[in-house]
């Protein structure tokens, strides 16, 4: 029993951070039919933000005294407040403009933020100290689990029940649920559309947010590339799961997580490396199997 927990607890932990990766871009997608692939360098800059500039190495956050509460809300802030001047300063002057072009204007703007991390830190990774005692194991019937995995589940859980409510129980969530099946039709029954849009950026941003805490904590690192990574197997996620499905893009990101860690364990030593070849391989046969994704998402309308 003790040997199979940690091999699932890495599946869900990896899991949490491909479906918070994925939820974020399926919210855009869903009102906007937009794939904005500048959202992995909204987690590099949520963790720049917070960083001292310089080229030199950096052995600590700018706001690493402040209270661990405050540290959090402000990166989640960071990454909401990026998100919602992304959709303000770019997205909306090119809402009506063909799909393409949007696709290209986030391509854009990832490129632009990506620089702006480059010229102000260099492109050498940082070293951060953020909250060191999470490394620390933690007894869990009789395996030992890292503090950090056993958070990242459970933050995940909570953010994922707090969308639910949000989505389900609130005007607000019911109106960017209408606005994600038929944009059109929810405008004409009063649904404001830059109010619905602004939200879903924000939400979107923050998720990016939560991303950034969760992979400077295991990794002690920052990096202006750091969510590049997580943007590839998150958009992955979302196309698997059936594009502008919430909930699709939430179980593919954890499906693909498990099948990353269940590769990891099987393969032989020396073809681990080639690892992500093998997953690709999984997703490619899903996506023959159903080219629409797990998940089917409302229908595609115009957005106006």
């Amino acid at each position: 029993m003790a040997g199979l927990l940690q091999p699932l607890f890495d599946a869900i932990s990896l899991g949490s951070i491909y479906a918070l990766g994925a939820l974020g871009i399926a919210l855009i997608f869903g009102v906007m039919r937009l794939i904005n692939f500048a959202h992995g360098h909204y987690i590099a800059f949520c963790v720049f933000a917070l960083l001292i500039p310089s080229t030199e190495v950096v052995t600590g956050m700018l706001l690493g005294a402040l209270p661990s509460w405050l540290i959090v809300l402000s990166v989640l802030g960071v990454g909401a407040l990026l998100s919602i001047a992304s959709e303000v300063v770019v997205f909306r002057r090119l809402r009506n403009a063909n799909p393409a072009v949007l696709m290209i204007a986030s391509f854009a703007l990832g490129i632009v933020i990506q620089n702006v991390l480059l010229v102000s830190y260099s492109s050498r990774p940082k070293s951060v100290s953020l909250w060191p005692e999470l490394s620390l194991p933690v007894e869990f019937f009789g395996a030992s689990i890292p503090l950090l995995q056993v958070l990242t589940v459970l933050v995940t859980v909570v953010l994922l029940l707090g969308l639910v409510f949000f989505l389900k129980r609130t005007r607000f969530g019911l109106e960017m649920r209408a606005a994600a099946e038929n944009f059109t039709m929810a405008r004409m029954l009063g649904v404001r559309a830059n109010r619905i849009i602004l939200l879903a950026f924000g939400i979107s941003g923050a998720l990016a947010g939560a991303i950034a805490l969760v992979l400077v904590s295991q990794t002690g690192t920052a990096d202006i590339r750091m969510g590049l990574p997580i943007m590839l197997i998150a958009f992955v996620a979302t196309v698997i799961g059936g594009m502008g499905s919430l909930q699709g893009a939430v179980f593919a990101g954890f499906l693909l997580g498990a099948i990353s860690v269940t590769l990891q364990l099987l393969l032989p030593l020396d073809i681990r490396p080639f690892r992500d070849a093998f997953l690709y391989l999984a997703v490619i046969a899903c996506l023959i199997w159903r080219p629409e994704g797990l998940f089917r998402a409302g229908p595609s309308s115009e957005r106006v």
